[in-house]
Order: C-alpha cells, then sequence, then structure tokens
C-alpha cells in the first residue's frame, strides 16, 4: 500500500509541475516591467520570431565595433539578427519537422552548451515588429549581446564552421546554459530589461515580449 501511495504521488508530482510552470509563466509573462529611461527615441531596432523563437534584429550601422569584430557579414547586409539558445537544439533541430523528444528534453532540462545564432539581411523583413530607442538604450543592448557571445583568450568570438542553416547565417559559441528557466525568449527579455526597455517580469514564450510592443 504504501509503494503504490508513493507511486501515486510522485505520478500527481509529474503531472502538476508542468502544469505550474505554465501558470506562473503566464502570470510573471503579462506582469510588465515599464521603460527605465525618458529619452529621444530615434533608433529603430526590431523583434521577430519563428513562431516559438524570438531574435532582436539591430541595423549593423548601429551595432557596437565589439560586437562586429568577429562577426562574418557583407557589405551589403543591412541588418544583423540575434538570437541565443541551447547548441544541441539549434544544430540538430534546423526545422520543426526535426523535432525529437530527446533533444527537446535535453534543452529544458539538462546543463548545456548555447550558441549565438546570427542572420544577415539586406533589407526589412515583412513580419518584424518595429521598436523605436534612444542612443543610450541602444548601447546598453548592444553591451547585452556582447556580454553573450563566448570568446577566446585573446577576446576573438568562436565561429561553428559551416554549420549556419543557409548563407546568410552563422553559430558562435555563447555563454549560459539553457533550460525550461532560461529560454531563448527569456535572453532577448532579459536584454530589453537590462537595456532600461518595457519588458515581461519574466517570460519563456515569444508572444512576452510581442505582446508588449504590438
Amino acid at each position: 500500500m504504501k509503494v503504490i501511495k508513493k507511486i501515486f504521488k510522485r505520478t500527481l508530482y509529474l503531472l502538476l509541475a508542468p502544469i505550474g510552470y505554465f501558470i506562473i509563466s503566464l502570470i510573471f509573462t503579462y506582469i510588465t516591467i515599464d521603460r527605465k529611461y525618458n529619452a529621444n527615441n530615434d533608433v529603430s531596432i526590431y523583434l521577430s520570431t519563428n513562431g516559438v523563437h524570438l531574435d532582436v534584429i539591430i541595423p549593423k550601422e548601429k551595432l557596437s565595433n565589439q560586437i562586429l569584430v568577429g562577426v562574418k557579414y557583407n557589405t551589403s547586409d543591412k541588418y544583423l539578427a540575434f538570437g541565443w539558445g541551447d547548441e544541441n537544439f539549434y544544430i540538430n533541430t534546423p526545422s520543426w519537422s526535426d523535432l525529437t523528444f530527446s533533444n527537446a528534453f535535453s534543452a529544458l532540462f539538462l546543463k548545456s552548451s548555447t550558441l549565438m545564432h546570427v542572420t544577415r539581411y539586406k533589407s526589412l523583413g515583412n513580419n518584424w515588429i518595429e521598436i523605436k530607442i534612444s542612443e543610450f538604450e541602444l548601447k546598453k543592448l548592444n553591451i547585452f549581446l556582447q556580454s553573450s557571445f563566448q570568446t577566446n583568450e585573446i577576446g576573438n568570438k568562436l565561429i561553428l564552421k559551416n554549420k549556419g542553416y543557409s548563407s546568410n547565417d552563422d553559430f558562435y559559441k555563447a555563454l549560459g546554459s539553457y533550460s525550461c528557466f532560461n529560454t531563448c525568449n527569456s535572453w532577448v527579455n532579459r536584454g530589453f530589461k537590462n537595456s532600461g526597455l518595457k519588458s515581461c517580469l519574466w517570460t519563456p514564450f515569444d508572444f512576452g515580449l510581442l505582446s508588449k510592443y504590438n
């Protein structure tokens, strides 16, 4: 009887944990952290999503020299998009049809290495959301992005050769560990929060930040 009770309790915990996570995530997502600074908003940055994963997109001319050094781009590129996420998931799940249970489980629950995904664009995307920010907020966002890259002992970024999904993107080694509490979307949200921009208290979802700016 005791064994049955233990099994029942463990099963109940397993069922309640994801429900509790989802409810708390929604509550924290809809709590807004207001913009910290009042300044002239003369810089355009953008948010984009593939339906699950957020990228923050910045005009190349507005990126700091520290970020551009060691990042692959062409003179014709006008915008660079930055995403952060689990290394195994990024490399082995180029599309949602490639998603497997083991990749998803390891990304969410196991400590893992991470990557920065940098995509180059020559023109504005149709579904990008424009956000007006100040030069000061832009500077803080640049610092946040630069601090997410892993570098070697002489400060060079570590590119993964021939691992991009296409001819206009690349992966770089990143700092931090991915988990269900530190997702690709919570990374973007944290970048906005650290820069003094309107953000969620915390969110693992892409619609969290999007809802603040739509």
